[in-house]
């Protein structure tokens, strides 16, 4: 017979030893015996992701038309029949030559700056209520119709992996901007990047009170 505290110690000994131990059969270093090797069918639900240049993009297609239909049942309850919003739900079309302004419209066809962006970001996260349960037919209807709201293709474009990595949204070039100083505009260099004989430094910010120091001893505290 063990008393009441003698119980208190043994039992998180024995969840220990039996959590190292592992069930019956499992011999493997750093196993712990739980979970199991994803299946490739379960891999590929997750592997859902679409690169700016369309690597990624799955098999289908959509025409606008069809994306009137899926956008006019799933997406604009939040984002109105032509993309014009709904209530605090965004904008998805207009807003062209507002990012100067005070209160720029940072649409699709106003800001973003890639268009695959567009169809990633349906095909995961939308519609609001029960994401990621479009097919990708649809999927592609949906963003041909969003493109065709904010007049960037025709009435008859037919969106699919081939057609859609070609399209360039309107802002495309904000986002792509090279820095005109001189000591930023060298070839990028990731070895064997400059003599070091030739590297000297001109400036510091040691001992100018401007910035703690990051070595040694920390500095004795000395009110003024």
């Amino acid at each position: 017979m063990c008393s009441l505290a003698d119980a208190r110690t043994a039992f998180p000994a024995m969840l220990l030893a039996a959590a190292v131990a592992g069930p019956a059969g499992a011999a493997e270093p750093g196993h712990y015996g739980y979970g199991r090797a994803p299946t490739q069918q379960e891999i590929a639900g997750w592997d859902i992701d679409v690169r700016p240049d369309g690597a990624g993009l799955p098999p289908g297609s959509g025409s606008v038309a069809r994306g009137a239909e899926v956008f006019e049942a799933q997406c604009a309850g939040c984002h109105g029949t032509f993309g014009e919003g709904s209530g605090r739900y965004p904008k998805l079309a207009g807003g062209m030559k507002t990012l100067r302004d005070d209160r720029p419209q940072l649409t699709v066809g106003s800001y973003w700056p890639f268009v695959i962006t567009i169809f990633d970001y349906i095909n995961r996260a939308q519609p609001y209520v029960a994401p990621h349960s479009l097919s990708a037919n649809d999927v592609y209807a949906v963003t041909a119709y969003v493109l065709n709201l904010n007049d960037i293709v025709a009435n008859n474009f037919i969106a699919d992996r081939s057609t859609l990595p070609k399209v360039r949204l309107p802002n495309h070039g904000g986002f792509v901007w090279k820095d005109p100083r001189p000591d930023t505009s060298a070839t990028e260099c990731m070895k064997n990047c400059a003599d070091s004989k030739k590297i000297r430094i001109v400036s510091s910010a040691e001992k100018k009170d401007v910035t703690p120091r990051t070595t040694g001893p920390l500095d004795k505290f000395e009110p003024k």
